[in-house]
């Protein structure tokens, strides 16, 4: 079924159904940030394969919402439907909330499937709509009445993840969890979230893809946990591992029942922002909720000394596997044909070589020349393009290891490049290392940070519409919070042991797209009698192209930070690279001089 008749067939089942505005946002019941097949309703409906966004269908309008990572792709994948791109966070642009306060009219009628839409989104839209007599229902999931050969939900099987990757067990984290508990007088503290359920009970698992997680439901009292799962996944070393450890598997549909026998006067703490609207409404009235970020969330975000030892380890591992990568493109280049994405699967088979590999963390951004203007461009059939010795190749990717989680991009120069696409590189490359060797006062939140990395662009009049650093999972989740870095305002300080990317670039439609990212980890610095100073420590070594680099333009610290950076890459990398790979890093990490 094409798109417009998808649309036009919502639109039958919304006359039926009394339905005015019909809302498919991005999400799975765990508001996921990448989804499994079944849950990707809104790219079903609409086209657009972005990991974000959100459509609205009316009688007569069809739109949809993105940020500015996704404009161009977005603008390409719905350009034949009736679908009208709408762009977030730009001036002449109203969100969804504020467009649907303009139009809808009084005695109207809003509809969506509340297992994927959150407690939060059904406040706010609920808030705003309040003068009017809107009314507001959350169980039609119209999408899956029409989508005959929609995925069943994921049943991949459950693996214990060992104490000597996670550092502590479930008991230990459990402990600290039910310490704030009591400080927030909570009985109670039910868990929506994947990630936070996976690192809370060292479980991992496959029910997403390039996320190790386990589709289910946590439930932590002040003396009981539960996790609520289909048991078929689990098997019985999984289940003594559980058990040791105090919690109780239930079916993953007992957790509705469940939750609405919480005792009278109980308080449970959740986060709104990642518990769905259904589960919300299951709990008594007389529950008192307190609607805070998750314990686990802020507890997993500060890595223990275990785990940051042990992504050190696979940093290293994919360093190594992204360096045998580039010696290969540099050898093979007009020699046999490559493209984005036969790079993108020769990248794979470097990082399968890596001990503890398990799969990718997420889909390889692998664009060459204009491609990589869209920020999450992925290579498709009729996009993929061949490689040749000219202009930049970025390459975004990473790996899930038993013991890490890495994301790490390069941009290279393949042959000949212009001088804008030096120039920019060069730009990107300052306010890359403008940022990471930031010294900063504790208490300091990204947002503080974010403009560190954009002042060498904004100097010319150039911007990236994107934020410049997201917090990293541990063997989870790529992307994880609380804290990030970007001009949003997020209140979430960086605290020591919280492990983030640091990426800035540059984007021209048209043109070329360039990216230097590294991850580093929050340590303490300098203490004077002003107060605690932190810094980053980095973790991730792969060399920065020197041939894209235009050396007139850097500072002398900026020149001895590339220096110092590419004589630890070669000094890590080295031992496990042949002698042929070794003596081309040892080039590609060559000491450089403002007269280069």
């Amino acid at each position: 079924m094409e798109i417009n008749s998808k649309v036009k067939a919502i639109r039958e089942l919304m006359k039926n159904k009394g339905i005015d505005y019909y809302i498919v946002n991005t999400s799975d019941p765990h508001n996921s940030e990448y989804l499994a097949d079944r849950y990707k309703t809104r790219q079903w409906i609409t086209g657009f394969t972005g990991s974000a966004g959100l459509a609205i269908i009316t009688k007569d309008k069809a739109l949809l919402w993105t940020d500015g990572r996704y404009f161009i792709q977005a603008e390409k994948e719905i350009e034949k439907t009736e679908f009208e791109l709408m762009k977030m966070g730009i001036a002449g642009y109203p969100t969804y909330e504020e467009w649907i306060e303009e139009n809808i009219e009084d005695g109207m009628t809003i509809g969506f499937d509340g297992e994927i839409f959150s407690q939060l989104e059904y406040e706010k839209l609920s808030s705003n709509l309040n003068y009017k007599n809107i009314k507001i229902v959350s169980n039609y999931d119209l999408v899956g009445e029409l989508w005959e050969d929609r995925p069943e939900i994921p049943s991949a099987k459950v693996f214990v993840h060992e104490i000597k990757y996670a550092g502590k067990t479930p008991s230990e984290k459990m402990d600290e969890v039910r310490a704030m508990m009591i400080k927030a007088k909570a009985d109670y503290y039910l868990i929506n979230s994947l990630d936070d359920i996976a690192w809370l009970y060292n479980i991992r698992g496959g029910d997403v893809l390039y996320n190790p997680v386990v589709i289910s439901y946590g439930l932590v009292t002040r003396d009981k946990a539960y996790i609520f799962v289909n048991k078929d996944k689990i098997n019985a070393d999984v289940e003594k591992h559980l058990s040791e450890n105090g919690i109780e598997i239930k079916e993953y549909e007992e957790v509705l029942d469940f939750i609405s026998k919480f005792e009278k006067n109980s308080v449970v703490s959740l986060e709104k922002s990642k518990i769905n609207r259904l589960v919300f409404s299951k709990l008594p009235e007389y529950v008192k909720v307190i609607d805070e970020v998750n314990y686990t969330t802020l507890l997993k975000a500060e890595k223990n000394k275990v785990e940051i030892e042990n992504q050190k380890n696979a940093y290293i591992k994919d360093g190594v596997a992204l360096v045998n990568f580039f010696h290969w493109i540099e050898t093979n280049l007009g020699k046999i044909e490559i493209t984005e994405i036969s790079a993108s699967d020769k990248l794979l088979e470097f990082r399968k070589e890596q001990n503890l590999f398990i799969e990718p963390s997420f889909g390889s951004i692998s664009a060459y020349k204009d491609n990589a203007a869209m920020m999450h461009y992925a290579p498709s059939k009729e996009s993929d393009r061949v490689l040749e010795n000219n202009s930049l190749y970025l390459i975004d990717s990473g790996g899930q290891y038993l013991d890490g989680t890495t994301d790490i991009t390069r941009t290279l120069a393949l042959g000949e490049i212009t001088d804008e696409e030096r120039h920019d590189f060069t730009l990107t490359f300052k306010g890359h290392t403008n940022l990471i060797n930031a010294k900063f006062l504790s208490g300091s939140t990204g947002h503080y940070l974010d403009i560190l990395s954009r002042i060498p662009l904004w100097k010319e009049g150039i911007d990236y519409k994107c934020g410049t650093g997201h917090g990293v999972g541990y063997m989870l989740n790529v992307h994880e919070g609380p804290h990030r870095i970007a001009t949003v305002y997020n209140p979430v300080a960086l605290k020591v042991g919280m492990v983030t990317s640091i990426e800035p670039g540059v984007y021209k439609s048209g043109k070329h797209g360039i990216r230097l990212e590294n991850i580093v980890v929050v340590k303490e610095d300098l203490n004077t009698e002003f107060g605690q100073f932190l810094s980053f420590d980095i973790l991730s070594f792969v060399p920065i192209d020197l041939d894209a680099l235009d050396v007139t333009m850097l500072s002398d610290e900026e020149i001895d930070w590339l220096n110092g950076y590419h004589k630890l890459v070669n000094e890590k990398l080295s031992p496990y690279l042949n002698s042929e790979v070794k003596l081309w890093l040892q080039n590609k990490t060559r000491q450089i001089k403002k007269e280069d």
